[in-house]
């Protein structure tokens, strides 16, 4: 029996359909590679979007403009940018302030944005877009590097430039923009439709996302037909054997925790350094830790994600493919382990295996001819499902086997979501709405997001099992995804123009089911 007449005859799911099949033993070995056909969806057709580009690029480079920079201290935070920016999208689009509901929400401080546009049947489902008004600060000494001022809102060379224009202000106008367009044409949603802003995205959110998302469960949402949040733009040659242009879909995201590792003990002056330092202890503490990496494993959106990429790489290697799509935790195969090594060659699809470790912070000393009575390190962990913030403490200490260094969480860790369904309509209008605007020529595939997102507040909760992450927007090349919280953040023009056409699209697709 084949696998779409197996889905058919017990009605369930593609991917169920295939756990089915691995159980009964109808996939095996050769049959399994001959099953491993593509997932991309076909026949799409094209359906641009007439939008004012000029006027659009003009209102997102003056928003760039607010410096909402979320500074890891804090008190450190600047009411009056985000006031300012607020003030700004209420004038900027007014009809979106006159037809939406809007509040200012967050704790301790009020500075995220929630939107509702009521629906036309209150009973469907409501949908959820996400993004993010605050920005990482420009160090000063990278400012020189800059081609254009990070804040100065400039359009030149055919780009829009400046910090947050691609992480994540884009996405914020992009969806006013949409909005507004709609409104104009006297459109409304059947579907309820929630715009949050966050305020501290750039910092885990939890001022923000967390107690908007809180909020809207407290207020008896039960469940959300979709929830879509930034994650990975649209980009070519992303994984190693792909050179082709991809859309990745954050189906799950890994977790965050940070460690404080400290030292305590005698300081003095350096004329008579002891043995061991207090530099020196905790500085070896930290080469120990990296030495003892976790171990590598395949998270099940890895396999998801490979059922749809697999079938579109190299032919050689789709038994390999394959056998991680279709395989399940345990032991790993010889195929599954020729994956892992080969994964595991890049710094972005080697952290998609296994939980990182990533020193961040060192601090000790005030003078060079003073040993410092104290020293400490800051080690930020991107945690894989099962690694607790117990976990990962017990492997630090272990690891460091030094009693003298205390190991303390000083975040507000989080620990890796749920994988939504792939298999789904909400991933499917995803899907559909992406080939509108980009086409057919490019590869649609789900993606575990080695970094962290606000998603992750809601993913947390009963009411978003199906959400997805993705920046709707095209970048040229790796180049200039290096803008993501580095030098010359920019973003063309026209594709600026294609992103509001993605969500002008998409939320008629999304009333349709």
């Amino acid at each position: 029996m084949c696998i779409e007449n197996l889905r058919k005859s017990v009605k369930v799911p593609r991917r169920a359909a295939f756990a089915l099949a691995l159980l009964s033993g109808i996939i095996s070995g050769a049959a399994l590679a001959q099953d491993f056909t593509s997932m991309q969806m076909k026949g799409v057709e094209l359906a641009p979007v007439k939008v004012d580009v000029d006027g659009a690029a003009k209102r997102l480079a003056k928003g760039v403009t607010f410096k909402t920079i979320s500074n890891q201290d804090r008190d450190d935070f600047d009411t009056k940018a985000f006031a300012g920016y607020h003030a700004y999208l209420k004038s900027t689009y007014p009809n979106v302030t006159k037809t939406l509901k809007r509040e200012v929400l967050g704790e301790p401080r009020p500075y995220s944005l929630l939107y509702t546009w009521e629906g036309t049947e209150p009973d469907a489902d409501p949908v959820l877009f996400y993004a993010h008004m605050d920005v990482v600060p420009v160090p000063e000494e990278s400012r020189d590097q800059w081609k254009q001022d990070p804040f100065a809102g400039v359009i030149a060379d055919g780009y829009i430039w400046g910090r947050g224009v691609l992480d994540d202000k884009n996405q914020v106008q992009a969806i006013l923009e949409a909005a507004e367009m709609k409104i104009k044409e006297g459109w409304r949603p059947r579907r309820t439709m929630y715009f949050v802003f966050g305020q501290d995205e750039e910092v885990g959110g939890a001022e923000g996302a967390r107690f908007v998302a809180e909020t809207l469960e407290k207020r008896g949402i039960k469940r959300f037909n979709f929830v879509m949040d930034e994650s990975a733009p649209l980009m070519p040659g992303v994984f190693p054997g792909v050179s082709a242009n991809t859309a990745l879909i954050g189906i799950a995201q890994k977790g965050f925790i940070s460690l404080e590792l400290a030292i305590h003990g005698v300081g003095g002056h350096s004329m008579q350094p002891p043995l061991e330092s207090n530099i020196g202890m905790l500085a070896k503490a930290i080469t120990k830790l990296e030495a003892a990496q976790f171990p590598y494993r395949i998270h099940p959106a890895i396999r998801e994600q490979f059922r749809y990429l697999g079938p579109e790489m190299d032919s050689s290697k789709q038994p390999m493919y394959a056998a991680v799509a279709f395989g399940k935790d345990g032991e790993i195969t010889e195929l599954e382990q020729q994956f892992i090594n080969e994964m595991a060659t890049t710094d972005v699809t080697r952290a998609m295996l296994h939980t990182t470790i990533a020193p961040t912070i060192f601090n000790a000393g005030i003078k060079d001819n003073v040993l410092p009575p104290s020293a400490t390190a800051v080690v930020n962990f991107r945690p894989m499902p099962g690694d607790t913030p117990e976990v990962i403490i017990e492997h630090v200490k272990k690891a460091v086997g030094d009693d003298r260094i205390s190991v303390r969480d000083i975040s507000a860790s989080t620990p890796a979501t749920a994988v939504a369904n792939p298999d789904s309509d909400a991933y499917r209008t995803l899907d559909k709405t992406i080939r509108q605007i980009w086409g057919n020529d490019l590869i649609v595939a789900p993606l575990l997001s080695i970094g962290g997102s606000d998603a992750k507040h809601f993913q947390a909760r009963p009411f978003a099992p199906d959400t997805f992450t993705i920046t709707a927007l095209q970048l040229e090349s790796q180049k200039e995804f290096a803008g993501f919280h580095g030098v010359n953040e920019r973003i063309l023009v026209e594709e600026y123009g294609k992103s509001i056409g993605f969500f002008y699209r998409i939320f008629d697709n999304i009333n349709l089911n």
